[in-house]
């Protein structure tokens, strides 16, 4: 029984639920206890980096995976050693602009702080993230799961020993952060999971395969990126209240609700969807979209609701007695509306990317992108709050989503209603077959 539920499914659900959840605990600990001015400085520095890693991860993460998986043993470790090159390259660039910055830039030391740390901490995550990337491509969620929960378990762990100390401030938390992450890719290198000895087999034509495809997938997720970071950044160009920053940032993070089954589906999806165009099995391959972003469409409508109605109790246990009088409940409401668009979205996304037509997914990215910045400023004019950045949201992924269906059926024979009627057929699959199991085990 045991063995059986822990498949490929329920351990990636476990190991996207990890990072997620450990990090919402996280942001908690730090809204409560860090000063107002110092998690304004931490939000955006965490924005900042994450937009960064994401230019790496983006370039190379779905090339690895498309590559990667379900290739015989010598193709899979060109494929890993010639990523390995082309992120550390990728990373130096970072680190000396980074350098050069700390060299030159004479502001405010917060500012500074974030400079000065930014292309270390770029650096000591740079094993643990390729290792990620190939467990995924591996299917060994297991070992993703555990790797994950060493990475974000030792920041908790050292955000609670900070909080215990009295000693909570931004420039001890951006330290402690930059040696969790070194400890994590020591680890994920000492256990041999980040193929790290491939680098040999490294080739030029495979370098330029994944870069021919890594020029669209980055563009796609440093622009999907920005959906979310453009509207912080519009809010602090906007209003004068910086308090505001941390009011929209947290109904954000706890959109990670949406995202933890949302990541998990996708991480089994891929490497499937991956084979079966290989394979040149287009059937297959909409049926692998169909049944993921319908099951999840459905399981979403009432988290969404229940997300709706619970908005002030959540908002309230996450950042405590100074966010509940704020409008970040409301904002949260406002997010569940276009919740349940989201799984069509993203499978619509990585659809275009596994039947390489990465420029397809980049493209409608870029709308979204530009349909959100002019809604944003549209919804600041007319209603002069943050409200107006957040509806906007709501038209944002209309669009993404009506553009990715025009695109993707001139690939693939589907429509929207047989997304929501395959989710609810494997939907009602897997109960039933988990009503059978249930039953005989108590007969």
């Amino acid at each position: 029984m045991v063995k059986k539920l822990l498949n490929k499914h329920t351990l990636s659900l476990a190991s996207n639920a990890v990072m997620p959840v450990v990090g919402m605990v996280t942001i908690s600990l730090l809204a409560r206890n860090l000063p107002e001015a110092d998690f304004g400085y931490w939000t955006l520095f965490l924005i900042t980096y994450t937009l960064a890693t994401l230019f790496r991860s983006g370039f190379l993460q779905t090339s690895l995976v498309k590559f990667y998986a379900g290739a015989v043993k010598e193709r899979a470790l060109n494929v890993a050693g010639s990523t390995w090159l082309l992120a550390f390259g990728i990373t130096a660039i970072l680190g000396f602009v980074s350098l050069m910055a700390c060299l030159f830039y004479h502001g405010d030391s917060p500012t500074m702080t974030t400079i000065k740390w930014f292309g270390i901490i770029f650096f000591a995550t740079l094993p643990s993230s390729i290792t990620l990337w190939i467990l995924q491509a591996e299917e060994r969620f297991d070992r993703v799961f555990i790797l994950q929960l060493f990475g974000q378990g030792s920041f908790l762990i050292a955000v609670c020993v900070l909080i215990f100390l009295n000693l909570a401030r931004f420039d001890i938390v951006i330290r402690v952060y930059c040696m969790a992450a070194a400890t994590t890719s020591l680890f994920a290198i000492a256990t041999g999971w980040s193929r790290i000895v491939a680098v040999p087999r490294k080739s030029l034509a495979c370098i330029r395969e994944l870069m021919n495809f890594g020029k669209y997938s980055v563009t796609t997720s440093i622009s999907s990126y920005l959906l979310r970071g453009s509207d912080i950044y519009i809010i602090k160009f906007m209003f004068t209240d910086a308090s505001l920053v941390g009011i929209y940032y947290l109904p954000q993070r706890l959109m990670e609700v949406i995202e933890i089954p949302l990541r998990s589906f996708i991480a089994t999806a891929l490497p499937a969807m991956s084979a079966a165009v290989q394979r040149d099995d287009k059937r297959h391959t909409t049926y692998i979209m169909k049944k993921y972003a319908g099951i999840l469409t459905i399981l979403l409508i009432p988290v969404s609701i229940g997300g709706f109605i619970c908005a002030d109790i959540v908002v309230d246990i996450i950042g405590g007695d100074k966010f509940s009088a704020t409008s970040a409940a409301n904002i949260f409401r406002i997010f569940m509306c276009f919740a349940i668009l989201l799984p069509v979205d993203r499978f619509f996304g990585i659809s275009f990317d596994m039947l390489g037509k990465p420029q397809k997914n980049m493209t409608k990215v870029f709308i979204m992108l530009a349909v959100n910045i002019s809604c944003d400023f549209l919804g600041i004019y007319f209603l002069h709050s943050i409200y107006g950045v957040a509806i906007a949201s709501i038209f944002t992924f209309i669009v993404g989503v009506g553009y990715g269906y025009w695109e993707l059926t001139k690939l693939l024979d589907f429509n929207f209603i047989d997304i929501i009627r395959s989710g609810y057929s494997e939907l009602k699959e897997i109960l039933t077959d988990l009503n059978k199991k249930f039953k005989a085990r108590n007969a």
